[in-house]
């Protein structure tokens, strides 16, 4: 197990370039919870490492653990993503996998993520879950709420989990950074813009922010509204943001 985490490698700017898997991924023990306790932190650290690059490169800013440990050939057959490619739901099902574990249909399944075909290992689901409330804890994942403020769960022999997992690759304050810097590059504050030509318009495509899932984009908008730096208006769809 190594001893230190890997740096996130910077964001690609094609989804299609091929991930470059950690070298970890190669070894068995790397998919079984380590029993010493500072080898299971390094264990914990590297996978997370691991799941933020991965998550970044395929730009995923949900993921599904029942869908990226699901052990059902069912989505594999083959589809396409959704728009924006941001959430690991619909990543299962992007097409047929081939012998490396991704997808054929010009997508990827993200269950990869957690299964190394070759070595037939995959990470337990408890396991996951450990590894995603050590990133809670670093700030770099988070339970998504429903619309009610409850967590999205799955039952378990331990009572109820979250499933569905905000990957904060950029967290909320830095794609704030990152927007407004691009507002004062061009000189836009004082304007209001959609929240739409934000994310989707032609004058932010080469962006990182550019595609960012809605719901993140409002977290990181609200840090904005909290600083007195924006303010959203309307309602939904037709939502507008005003720089200060």
């Amino acid at each position: 197990m190594a001893s230190s985490a890997t740096p996130i490698p910077a964001a690609s700017s094609a989804t299609t370039k091929p991930f470059d898997f950690p070298r970890e991924y190669n070894f068995p023990p790397f998919f079984t919870r380590q029993a010493n306790l500072a080898t299971l932190h390094s264990q914990r650290d590297t996978w997370s490492q691991f799941i933020l690059a991965y998550c970044r490169h395929h730009r995923i800013f949900r993921l599904s653990l029942s869908s990226a440990i699901s052990t059902s050939s069912s989505s594999d057959t083959a589809g396409g993503n959704n728009n924006n490619n941001n959430d690991s739901t619909s990543s299962a099902a992007a097409g047929a996998s081939n012998s490396t574990g991704t997808a054929a249909a010009g997508g990827h399944d993200v269950r990869e993520l957690f299964h190394n075909r070759r070595l037939d290992r995959r990470l337990p689901l408890a396991d996951a879950r450990d590894v995603l409330e050590h990133m809670r804890k670093d700030g770099r994942a988070e339970p998504t709420t429903s619309s009610t403020g409850t967590s999205l769960s799955l039952s378990s022999s331990s009572g109820e989990t979250s499933d569905v997992w905000w990957i904060y690759w950029r967290t909320p304050d830095e794609w704030a950074a990152m927007i407004e810097g691009y507002v004062d590059e061009t000189a836009q504050r004082g304007t209001v813009l959609t929240l739409y030509e934000l994310v989707e318009g032609e004058g932010t495509r080469g962006r990182e922010f550019h595609g960012l899932h809605p719901d993140l984009l409002q977290k990181a908008l609200q840090t904005l509204v909290k600083r007195g730096k924006a303010q959203i208006f309307g309602h939904e769809d037709s939502q507008g943001v005003k720089f200060f």
